[in-house]
């Protein structure tokens, strides 16, 4: 079990993350206000597609597929070799296409139609994992929630906001821990964008990076 982080710690990592939310305001702020789909259920189905695939296949199959099925009712009656068709460009296409039209059908069974707004309950729909169901209760749903895909675990591990050797579930725990509630719908979309264009995974950009309190900053 990992140690927990002591007061002057979690002092520290609270002005990081001051200084890391600042940042997202001001420079992807308006971007991920606008980069939202138009309800809970098309949110739900672009991240059940975004598992294991690119962006753009992501966005081009979530695309096609909504706009014949934009509803679980619609969803649910189309044959599975035709939704294999609208989204094939993704990663896994007949197990998506498999897990979308089931999850369609436990929606009308179980919620009459509606996403669950409770990450439990999300959970239990298939191809749905931890970072899936935090995703659509943010980006869909409007709720306060921390969703933690390879971005946010390994850019806050580099800011040192986290201890190095922690799991998804524990990043996502110390987050929500240190950063103001009412800011936590920045983190996820803000630190994948973040992630693609300035923190890389290798070679980060850090001589364009505006964060000055980076124990990493440098070492790229």
């Amino acid at each position: 079990m990992l140690p927990r982080p002591g007061q002057a710690d979690m002092r520290a990592a609270g002005k990081v993350g001051e200084e890391l939310l600042r940042m997202l305001e001001e420079r992807y702020g308006e971007r991920v206000r606008e980069e939202r789909y138009s309800g809970p259920f098309q949110v739900l189905v672009a991240c059940i597609l975004s598992q294991r695939t690119r962006e753009e296949n992501t966005e081009r199959a979530a695309r096609a597929l909504l706009s014949v099925a934009p509803t679980p009712e619609k969803l649910s009656s189309l044959p599975l070799p035709r939704i294999r068709r609208l989204i094939r460009g993704v990663g896994l296409a007949g197990q998506k296409a498999r897990n979308l039209k089931e999850t369609a059908r436990l929606l009308l069974r179980r919620y009459g139609g509606k996403v669950p707004a409770s990450r439990e309950e999300l959970m239990g729909l298939p191809g749905v994992g931890p970072k899936t169901a935090d995703v659509v209760l943010c980006y869909g749903l409007g709720k306060p929630a921390v969703a933690v895909d390879t971005h946010v675990n390994r850019i806050s591990k580099r800011l040192g906001l986290v201890e190095e050797g922690a799991d998804p579930e524990r990043v996502k725990e110390v987050l929500e821990s240190i950063l103001p509630r009412d800011k936590w719908y920045l983190v996820n979309r803000g630190l994948v964008l973040f992630g693609r264009e300035i923190c890389l995974p290798r070679r980060p950009r850090c001589g364009q990076c505006p964060l000055r309190s980076c124990p990493s900053r440098g070492r790229g």
